[in-house]
């Protein structure tokens, strides 16, 4: 899918604020889209994001995961595939298809304070759309390597199997959510 053509939705993920960034068709340079409150409870963010999708016939959403500065997991990371599960399951019962992929996010939110600054924002209004900052520093990141490996890149993110209690899968058509990037052939860089 890297050389398929069409619109890249990039989601920067945080407690309080989600910022969403889209493409052009041609999915070449990421434009900021809104900043929604973020809703952990009706998930009223994620029907946006996916109502985003389908007006813009999105074909991929790329969702930041933020790791710690030495690559490792933390709290927000576990946040941000939750949040991406939770939009993979909303996107499949809208009847929707886009893939969506967690891609590596470090300083995504400092690069975009710091380009909010050098563009004369005062940094007190910088919270109303360093999200949207972000999430444009994800997608064009995204777009970029993309297009440089000629290749998908992150992990894949599909609906996961519902457990039985001791751990085993129940019996589903659903499918195991991909956390093997070495099988879907990438690294997030």
């Amino acid at each position: 899918m890297a050389g398929l053509r069409g619109v890249k939705l990039g989601v920067d993920v945080g407690l309080v604020r989600v910022g969403l960034a889209a493409s052009d068709p041609d999915g070449v340079l990421a434009m900021p889209v809104k900043t929604l409150k973020r809703d952990a409870k009706k998930n009223s963010d994620i029907r946006v994001v996916v109502r985003e999708a389908a007006e813009r016939e999105a074909v991929q959403i790329f969702v930041g995961l933020p790791r710690s500065l030495s690559g490792g997991e933390t709290a927000s990371t576990r946040m941000a595939r939750d949040y991406a599960q939770t939009l993979v399951r909303a996107l499949a019962d809208a009847g929707q298809d886009q893939q969506v992929r967690l891609v590596d996010e470090r300083l995504t939110t400092v690069s975009a304070h710091r380009s909010l600054h050098e563009a004369g924002m005062n940094s007190r209004n910088h919270r109303t759309v360093v999200d949207q900052a972000a999430a444009v520093a994800i997608l064009q990141q995204s777009i970029d390597t993309q297009r440089s490996l000629n290749r998908d890149i992150g992990e894949l993110v599909t609906l996961s199997r519902p457990r039985r209690p001791g751990g085993t899968p129940a019996p589903t058509e659903e499918f195991d959510i991909s956390q093997d990037i070495e099988r879907e052939g990438g690294i997030t860089p």
